[in-house]
């Protein structure tokens, strides 16, 4: 094969690690800082789970903040990547159902939720992915 054909291409160990990587940390990155935030306020963060109607609170807060941080330094680390992207992505979407119900907002706050809400299945739909990408991997496929 001619040197001509890999002109302009990406190193592989760029893509193979560091762009990977740094995809993932962008993904995980509101994880970290919400988890680290919970942790520092715990206080808040018991009250964030009694406004949303959640009990018991204090248990509840005490299991986001070890799933927002224990899961995005899985997903960085590749240990059981695609465990703690699911996991993940199914917090996402309950969160999302809960805190994000646009359709029973009206003017400016219904477009605020509406986003919010169609952001957050981005990101369930970029945790499905990591975890699909992650169990082919591990396949060989």
């Amino acid at each position: 094969m001619s040197g001509a054909s890999n002109r302009g291409a990406a190193p592989s160990w760029l893509l193979g690690s560091g762009v990977r990587w740094l995809a993932l940390l962008g993904l995980v990155a509101a994880y970290l800082q919400g988890g680290l935030d919970k942790a520092i306020d715990l206080p808040g963060a018991v009250a964030e789970m009694r406004h949303f109607g959640l009990a018991p609170a204090p248990p509840l807060a005490l299991a986001t903040i070890v799933l927002e941080l224990v899961a995005p330094l899985m997903i960085l680390a590749g240990v059981w990547r695609w465990l703690a992207a699911l996991a993940l992505a199914a917090f996402t979407l309950a969160a999302t159902l809960l805190a994000n119900r646009f359709w029973q907002a009206s003017g400016a706050d219904r477009f605020m939720l509406e986003n919010a809400f169609f952001e957050h299945l981005g990101l369930v739909g970029g945790f499905l992915l990591v975890a699909w990408m992650d169990l082919r991997e591990r396949a060989g496929v």
